[in-house]
């Protein structure tokens, strides 16, 4: 499968603008900042953290041109599993991501609580995420970089 295999049902193109992808890495940066904040919530650390994986997950697509259509269900779960395509993420990395999304929907949808532990793993796969993208990007775009 390639990215172009997605377009119309979950992708669409977008030209890639290197100010948007300034926009959304300082966003993922200052996220992840905040999801090291000790005196929030796990589950305040644990949103902030998932939002600097989706921003990243979106930077990762939108330098291979191309944005999730945000008017069907699912662009979440596009952006992470699409991560090998974009960025070339190793697979064990995106079922971690994934498992966080579908945590992340627990919280959200069913008021699971979230613990301790995994607000620290979320922090964890978004830092990871961060150096993972910037690495990609200087390699295969330095012109977004």
């Amino acid at each position: 499968m390639t990215l172009r295999n997605l377009l119309g049902i979950s992708l669409d193109t977008v030209p890639p603008d290197k100010a948007l992808v300034a926009r959304l890495l300082a966003a993922a940066q200052r996220n992840i900042a905040d999801a090291q904040l000790i005196g929030l919530s796990a589950e305040n650390r644990f949103d902030a953290a998932y939002k600097a994986i989706m921003q990243l997950a979106l930077v990762a697509l939108h330098a291979n041109g191309y944005r999730t259509l945000t008017s069907k269900p699912g662009h979440h779960q596009t952006a992470i599993q699409t991560l090998h395509l974009s960025v070339d993420l190793p697979q064990t990395q995106i079922i971690v991501l994934d498992a966080l999304r579908k945590q992340r929907n627990r919280s959200d949808y069913a008021g699971d609580l979230i613990a301790e532990a995994a607000a620290r793993e979320c922090l964890n796969a978004a830092s990871e995420l961060e150096r993972h993208v910037l690495a990609w990007l200087q390699a295969h775009r330095p012109e977004l970089a």
